[in-house]
């Protein structure tokens, strides 16, 4: 039974360190895509495997980025609470749902034996406000730090104090989504952060929206986004958003990118609409790489 998973890793920047981490994983399980970004400071692996080989994969992963990323120097775009910052392992289908929770949870135990503090979010949260990554992350390290100090957050798994060098790992299991970005040109600073603001299902936006606005090194802007059910909300839909707003602040929609594969539903409709880079359906589409 195949499963997948998608760690995020705080190191998008130093590109011998990002081959360790890559070499961390192992032969055991397939490495189906690596994206890495300096402005984020962000890599993004996309892993294939069996249950136990996959847990083996990513435990090797948290054990060689917390030794080698010191999250109290970190610093990036994205929000990062954790040098394995996010840890979702996935389910391709209905029927590797009950397999992936357990995987996660075994992931999610076996980081805390590491002396890392694990978060369950999203469906394995201890509790309501848990669900959102958002929750963890709100002030960055520093805040995670003040806040497991005063006994305000406890981790699900683990020490109740922050790793002093790696932070801690939020660990789920899910189904797959789309994590998408547009590049805005901008009159005006701060263009991407208000249209991030008014689409996020938090603010009114469609269901099962996450977005964020960043600015680029490159001058440009870009709204960062996670959507939940790419099925059901289609990246057309999501683009024709943007663009829309981003047309009302006086920006343009200059360029698309997505961070590891997506299932084929995603790009229903999608037609002319701006180019995705360096898009290929034999790579990107998930059913073309795990059948």
């Amino acid at each position: 039974m195949t499963l997948l998973a998608v760690p995020n890793v705080s190191a998008g920047r130093d590109f011998p360190l990002i081959e360790r981490l890559r070499d961390a994983l192992g032969t055991g399980v397939d490495l189906l895509d690596a994206s890495s970004d300096i402005d984020h400071n962000r890599t993004v692996f996309t892993v294939a495997g069996e249950p136990d080989p996959l847990v083996d994969a990513l435990v090797s992963l948290a054990r060689t980025a917390s030794a080698a990323v010191e999250m109290g120097a970190w610093s990036g775009v994205h929000p990062a609470v954790g040098a394995l910052d996010v840890c979702p392992v996935v389910w391709p289908g209905p029927e590797q749902h009950s397999p992936a929770c357990q995987a996660a949870l075994e992931v999610a135990g076996r980081i805390g034996e590491l002396g890392i503090p694990v978060f369950l979010y999203g469906e394995l949260a201890s509790a309501p406000e848990r669900s959102e990554r958002s929750f963890f992350r709100q002030g960055g390290f520093s805040r995670l730090v003040e806040r497991m100090g005063a006994g305000e957050l406890e981790p699900d798994f683990g020490p109740p104090l922050a790793h002093p060098l790696a932070g801690a790992t939020l660990v789920t299991a899910r189904p797959p989504l789309a994590a998408f970005n547009l590049e805005l040109e901008v009159s005006e600073p701060g263009t991407a952060a208000a249209v991030a603001a008014e689409i996020r299902e938090s603010a009114g936006g469609p269901v099962g929206l996450r977005a964020i606005g960043v600015e680029l090194s490159t001058g440009r802007e870009q709204v960062s986004m996670n959507i939940h059910d790419p099925g059901e909300l289609q990246l057309a839909t999501v683009v024709d958003l943007v663009s829309g707003l981003a047309l009302d602040r006086g920006a343009r929609v200059v360029g698309a990118e997505l961070i590891g594969l997506i299932p084929a539903a995603a790009l229903t409709g999608y037609g002319e609409r701006v180019a995705i880079r360096d898009f290929d359906p034999e790579f990107h589409l998930l059913e073309e790489r795990i059948g």
